[in-house]
């Protein structure tokens, strides 16, 4: 069964997120972004390959909130959640390959 990304906005990041029952990827990005839109690919793969995580995105701008409350200082930038507790942060653009090794650690 393949997974695709959720999109998500401030209001829903309790119930998508820190409620989740398994571990969830949130990708940060803004559409202004050139490295975000390399990074989607990646992102979508992501979200159709590993099964038990949960892969949203959301767009900063519009959602103030949730960027501040995890200090998102610039885009793309990941959060993964287990449990609802922030176990690995990455800002900047990265390779797909990159990404799932960091997943690979915390997962």
């Amino acid at each position: 069964m393949s997974n695709s990304v959720i999109v998500i906005s401030d209001e829903k990041f309790e119930t998508e997120v820190l409620q989740a029952e398994q571990p969830v990827l949130a990708y940060f990005w803004a559409p202004w972004c050139g490295p975000c839109k390399l990074v989607s690919a990646s992102i979508d793969s992501i979200a159709a390959n590993y099964s038990g995580l949960k892969v949203v995105k959301m767009e900063i701008d519009p959602n103030p909130t949730t960027v501040k409350q995890y200090k998102v200082e610039g885009v793309p930038a990941f959060r993964l959640f287990k449990n609802s507790e922030l176990v690995m942060s990455h800002e900047g653009a990265i390779t797909k390959q990159k990404l799932t090794v960091l997943l690979d650690a915390h997962l």
